[in-house]
C-alpha cells in the first residue's frame, strides 16, 4: 500500500486482488480437471495399444501356423508319382 492510499483505494486494490485470485482459483481448477481426464484417457488408448498389439501378435502367429501347416505348392509330389 502507498503512502498516498485513501481507504477507498486501498479497498479497491484489495478487491481487484480478490477478483484476480478469484479467477487463477477457477482456472488451476479447470486445468486440474483437463490434466485428471487427459491421464484417465491416455491410460484408455495405452489399454487400447497393448490389447491391439497381443491380438496383432496373435494373428501373425496364427498366420505363421497356418503357412507352416499348409503344404506349399513346391512341396506338393505330383499326381504322376
Amino acid at each position: 500500500m502507498h503512502d498516498d492510499d485513501t481507504p477507498s483505494d486501498a479497498a479497491a486494490r484489495l478487491e481487484a486482488l480478490e477478483s484476480r485470485l478469484a479467477y487463477q482459483e477457477h482456472w488451476l481448477d479447470t486445468l486440474d480437471r483437463t490434466v485428471a481426464a487427459q491421464e484417465k484417457r491416455l491410460m484408455q488408448l495405452e489399454r487400447l495399444n497393448e490389447l491391439m498389439q497381443h491380438r496383432l501378435r496373435e494373428q501373425h502367429q496364427a498366420l505363421q501356423d497356418a503357412d507352416a501347416t499348409t503344404p506349399r505348392p513346391e512341396d506338393e509330389v505330383p499326381p504322376h508319382y
